[in-house]
């Protein structure tokens, strides 16, 4: 499976990751002018710290989530709703996500790999990152127990103001990845971070061509116990599994 997809299927599971306001015109989605004046660098400087000390002491997370990917040029959206695991140990992140709508669907984030269960075809799909885990991990954990002062090691990082989102006083930041490869995917990633609790309560991710996936998170719990099974698929005995290659 192309890693094009495997991150597809990654930005899915987060956040991330894992996408909100201005495709709704291609044009509107190239690189803004960085931030140049003092006060706005300080300012993103205290949001990154907020990040960082969020990170040291982040355990789980919990939250509902809608999911819209959005293609601008057909005018449409397809959205999913369900809850959002994420649990940080100390050898890896688990992240699993809950689809209730428009169909049940449960994708999973563990030992490396990325699994998705569809029970009305009781099937399991298995797509292996390996080489590229670490970069998948990455938009797994973007705004969620991520370091802040890790952002500018792979983005420009531009500070773009405070807004209300859901009645929350928040920061947005625009991340514009160094990478070719990741430019390709995503030229453009927009996060609204509570200062607060350090974490992204909205994201969204540009692709090529003005399409974005805007993901947005409310009813977040942070730091509780999770049980084990929420990181376990719930399959049967006669549940097929499938692992694509290439």
């Amino acid at each position: 499976m192309p890693l094009a997809m495997l991150r597809r299927i990654a930005t899915s599971l987060a956040a991330m990751l894992v996408c909100l306001a201005v495709a709704s015109n291609p044009s509107q989605a190239q690189t803004s002018a960085p931030s140049t004046t003092q006060s706005e660098k300080a300012a993103l400087d205290r949001v990154l710290t907020q990040m960082d000390s969020a990170a040291a002491t982040f355990r789980s997370l919990e939250a509902d989530f809608v999911w819209d990917q959005v293609n601008v040029m057909f005018n449409d959206t397809d959205t999913q709703k369900g809850k959002l695991y994420v649990r940080h140990e100390s050898s890896e992140t688990l992240m699993a996500a809950d689809i209730s709508l428009p169909i049940s669907k449960y994708l999973l984030y563990s030992g490396g790999k990325v699994q998705i269960y569809e029970p009305k075809i009781d099937q399991v799909t298995i797509y292996k990152p390996g080489k590229d885990r670490g970069d998948i991990e990455g938009y797994l954990l973007l705004g969620f127990g991520s370091r802040g002062h890790d952002l500018p090691k792979a983005y420009d990082v531009h500070y773009q103001g405070t807004e209300k989102v859901a009645g929350i006083e928040v920061t947005r930041l625009e991340l514009i990845p160094k990478s070719d490869k990741a430019r390709n995917l995503f030229p453009r990633i927009l996060l609204w971070v509570d200062p607060e609790r350090g974490i992204s309560i909205q994201q969204q991710l540009f692709q090529n061509g003005g399409d974005y996936r805007l993901a947005k998170y409310s009813d977040i719990q942070l730091n509780h116990k999770l049980a084990d099974d929420r990181f376990k698929l719930k399959t049967g005995g006669k549940t097929k599994v499938v692992a694509p290659q290439g």
